[in-house]
């Protein structure tokens, strides 16, 4: 027997250098230019992995807040790079006084315009410290992204397992009657005594109490999933299988934090950039007409004017500046080292899961199912004694919900490993 996280473990491509392997150029909800997707839900139709992760992708409330934030980041990149607005004055001087400077035939009036210019390239710098905290605003967008359809992903597996589990107490609450309907002739038969039959008859209905909790499970489960892209009803049908997941061999990508721990860098090293730039004074440039109304004539008037960096020449604001750079070099290297660590915990994971599943379903299983079916068949012709049955159904509904349980977490652990190295479904292809 195979099972979907196999090809994981041994394809060559997940191994730690696929977190440095080049990113994928597909559409990312994060991006400026990203347009939504339609939704693929029906309610007649069973929800697919592909489908919850695409729903995740253009409807998730976080997402969604996120991919506005990127873009209102990359709107005040566009601020940063504009030129400051010219001053317009007007003067008015010597009027209204005493003596011959009453009224306003003394008076002198000017009207001027003045422009700062930012020296030591500062709008540039300024544009390009926006620009890099709107690339970091998109790469954390994405970090937010790829923990949304990991948890999507999860409580998808979650959602089949719980699909799953229904089934099979269905299954056993079927066959518990049905041994109650076996017991009940061997009663009227008197080959089994009264008490024989309530017993059979209250695990019968032990087992159909069972069988209505986990539909409410299963209820529960896909409305909490529902709930991760912003939906309060249920606009499709619950799947009953799990959906298999193609293996990836080389189409892998670096996890979003690593880009976002990267971006960081570059965005403190802007503002670096930016800071030495403060220390260079600006300098404002007027110019302007003055009329004289004495003699009604006009004049030119110029004017200069810089600060003098005497007590402050921004050098506190470039060391702390440079202090912000260096800890957000030590986050980068502390991020790539905890995603090396959780891909090595994530495969001796998914290994350990998949030994379980394997041994659970080549020998647990079939021996259980083997005792069942020989002490139902012992039991019906007077061999074997109702205790002895019921205690191999019994053996039979704990390996099967054991099997259940042991796929789901292998599902669970080949998520995580895929979450982790950027291969399908988290290869950011939308549906």
């Amino acid at each position: 027997m195979s099972f979907p996280f196999r090809g994981v473990l041994a394809a060559p491509a997940f191994t730690l250098a696929a977190f440095f392997a080049a990113g994928s150029a597909s559409a990312s909800p994060c991006m400026p230019d990203h347009v939504a997707a339609p939704s693929a839900l029906s309610p007649d139709a069973p929800l697919t992995l592909g489908a919850a992760l695409n729903e995740i992708r253009n409807t998730s409330p976080d997402i969604r807040a996120a991919g506005l934030e990127a873009r209102a980041l990359n709107a005040d990149a566009d601020q940063a790079g504009r030129w400051l607005n010219p001053t317009l004055s007007a003067d008015f001087e010597n009027f209204s006084g005493g003596g011959a400077l009453s009224g306003i035939d003394q008076s002198e009036t000017t009207f001027g315009v003045a422009q700062t210019f930012r020296l030591g390239n500062k709008r540039g710098l300024d544009e390009r410290a926006a620009r890099a905290r709107a690339a970091l605003g998109t790469a954390e967008c994405a970090v937010i992204l790829r923990e949304a359809e990991r948890e999507a992903a999860l409580a998808y597996a979650d959602l089949v397992a719980a699909s799953e589990a229904a089934k099979l107490a269905d299954e056993a609450a079927s066959l518990s009657s049905t041994l109650a309907e076996t017991v009940s002739k061997r009663v009227e038969a008197g080959a089994a005594a009264p008490p024989e039959l309530a017993r059979a008859r209250a695990d019968a209905a032990s087992l159909r109490a069972e069988a209505a909790l986990t539909q409410g499970v299963v209820e529960a489960r896909a409305y909490a999933l529902a709930s991760l892209w912003g939906g309060a009803d249920l606009q499709f049908a619950v799947p009953a299988e799990y959906e298999i997941i193609a293996t990836a061999q080389s189409d892998t990508a670096p996890h979003p934090s690593l880009a976002a721990a990267k971006a960081a860098v570059d965005a403190k090293e802007a503002e670096l950039r930016r800071a030495r730039a403060a220390a260079i004074p600006d300098i404002t440039l007027s110019g302007g007409v003055r009329r004289f109304e004495a003699t009604g004539d006009n004049a030119f008037v110029a004017g200069l004017s810089l600060p003098l960096p005497l007590f402050d020449r921004g050098r506190d604001a470039v060391r702390a500046t440079r202090f912000r750079g260096d800890a957000a070099k030590v986050s980068a290297e502390a991020v790539e080292a905890r995603l090396r660590a959780e891909q090595a915990a994530a495969t001796a994971t998914a290994r350990a899961a998949n030994m379980r599943l394997s041994i659970l379903t080549e020998e647990a299983l079939p021996e259980a199912e083997a005792a069942f079916d020989a002490a139902d068949q012992g039991y019906a012709i007077g061999r074997f004694d109702l205790t002895t049955t019921l205690q191999a159904h019994a053996a039979l509904i704990d390996v099967r919900q054991a099997t259940i349980a042991a796929r789901r977490d292998a599902r669970a652990a080949d998520l995580l490993l895929r979450s982790l190295i950027g291969a399908a479904p988290f290869d950011g292809d939308t549906q």
